[in-house]
C-alpha cells in the first residue's frame, strides 16, 4: 500500500561522481512503498543521469519530478524520483573522478537537508556517500558527514562544537557498535581514548538506544589493547581509562560491562538466529576496530546512525565506490535499509 508520511525524508545526493546518486534511483525504483514521501535533495540533471544508468531492457524507465514544495513530495506515484533541486551547485562530475565541484556540491546538499530537519521541515535525513578527498578539495572545514552535521546542530543551537557531542553507530541486524572516535589518524585515535571520552560514549549509547530499543541497552565495552591488555602487560589503558568510565556509567544506572578483548566481544554481542548477543551494542575504541566486524558481516545490509543530534540522521555503510560509479551495478541494499532505519527512529518520540 502507498502510504504519503505526515513529514518527507530528505535524501542527499552524495558525491555525484560516486554511486549515490545511482543507488538513490535504484531504491525509488525497488522499494517504492519505503520510499514514499522522501525524495533527492541535489540537482535535476544529476539525478536523471543516475536514473538514465540503471534503465534495464526491457524495464519502464524511472521519471524524475521536480519538487516545487516538500509537500508535494508525498503526493508522488510510486517509482518516481522526486528531487529538490539547490540553485548554485555545479551539477555535472566526471564518473568516478574526484574534484573540487563534486565535493562542493555534495556539502552543499547535506548542509540544507540537515538545516531542513533542525527547523522541523522533514522527519529525517538520509545521506548517500561523500568523498572525503572532494571535500578537502572544496575547502570544506569537516572529513565527514558527522563532523559536518555536528557543527550544524551546534550552530542551530547557538553552543560550542564541544557542547554537541555526538558518535557513530554502525548497525544491521546482528550486531551495533558505538565508536569513541571517527575520522582521526590512529595515533590521534589512541590519545583519544581518556576518561571522560569513553564516558561521554556510554552516556550517549545509553541515551540514544534506551529511546530507540525502548529499553536501558546492554553495553559491551571493547579494550583498546589486544587481549583488552593482559592485565597490564600490554598496556595500561585499560585499568588506568577504561575501566574507570564504565565504573562512572555504572554509578549512574548505565548497564555496561568490560573492558573485554576486542578480538572476541563483537562475537559475544552478534545476534543470530539460534540465539540472542550478550550485549546490544559493543563501544569500541577506535573507527576500525569497531567497523571492521559490522562490514564483514555485509555491506549491503550495515547502517551509519549518528547519535547525538538533535535530528535523526541515518547513512549506508559504505563509500563513494568510484571503481563502479555509472555502471549500474551498484547495490542499493544499504541505502534502503537507512531508509527503513530512519522511518522507525523517526517515528519514536
Amino acid at each position: 500500500m502507498h502510504r504519503k508520511p505526515t513529514f518527507p525524508i530528505a535524501i542527499t545526493q552524495g558525491d555525484p561522481a560516486g554511486i549515490g546518486p545511482e543507488i538513490i534511483a535504484k531504491a525509488f525504483r525497488d522499494a517504492p512503498d519505503l520510499l514514499a514521501g522522501c525524495f533527492a535533495v541535489g540537482t535535476v540533471a544529476c539525478l536523471r543521469r543516475a536514473a538514465a544508468c540503471i534503465e534495464r531492457s526491457g524495464a519502464p524507465s524511472l521519471p524524475v519530478a521536480v519538487l516545487d514544495s516538500l509537500a508535494e513530495a508525498g503526493e508522488m506515484p510510486p517509482r518516481c524520483l522526486p528531487v529538490w533541486p539547490l540553485a548554485g551547485l555545479h551539477g555535472g562530475a566526471q564518473w568516478g573522478r574526484s574534484s573540487a565541484q563534486a565535493g562542493g556540491d555534495a556539502a552543499a546538499c547535506v548542509v540544507w537537508a540537515a538545516r531542513a530537519a533542525l527547523r522541523g521541515e522533514v522527519a529525517a535525513m538520509v545521506t548517500a556517500p561523500l568523498n572525503k578527498e572532494s571535500l578537502a578539495a572544496a575547502g570544506v572545514a569537516y572529513p565527514g558527514h558527522t563532523e559536518l552535521l555536528q557543527a550544524e546542530a551546534a550552530r542551530h543551537a547557538g553552543v560550542a562544537l564541544a557542547q554537541m557531542p555526538v558518535r557513530m553507530m554502525l548497525a544491521n541486524d546482528e550486531l551495533r557498535t558505538v565508536l569513541v572516535s571517527i575520522h582521526v589518524s590512529l595515533r590521534d585515535a589512541i590519545a583519544a581514548v581518556t576518561r571522560e571520552n569513553v564516558l561521554q560514549t556510554l552516556r550517549i549509547t545509553h541515551a540514544a538506544l534506551s529511546r530507540s530499543l525502548g529499553h536501558a541497552p546492554r553495553i559491551g565495552v571493547a579494550g583498546l589493547n589486544p587481549h583488552a591488555g593482559e592485565g597490564g602487560l600490554f598496556g595500561r589503558e585499560e585499568i588506568d581509562v577504561i575501566a574507570p568510565a564504565i565504573e562512572a556509567a555504572r554509578a549512574d544506572g548505565i548497564c555496561a560491562d568490560g573492558p573485554f578483548a576486542p578480538d572476541t566481544v563483537f562475537m559475544r554481542a552478534r545476534h543470530a538466529m539460534d540465539r540472542q548477543g550478550e550485549f546490544d551494542v559493543v563501544v569500541a575504541m577506535y573507527h576500525d576496530q569497531g567497523l571492521i566486524p559490522v562490514k564483514y558481516l555485509g555491506v549491503e545490509r550495515g547502517v551509519n546512525v549518528t547519535l547525538g543530534l538533535p535530528l535523526v540522521r541515518t547513512s549506508p555503510d559504505h563509500g563513494t565506490a568510484f571503481d563502479i560509479a555509472g555502471k549500474g551495478i551498484a547495490d542499493a541494499g544499504s541505502l534502503i535499509e537507512a531508509v527503513r532505519m530512519a522511518r522507525a527512529l523517526s517515528a519514536r518520540p
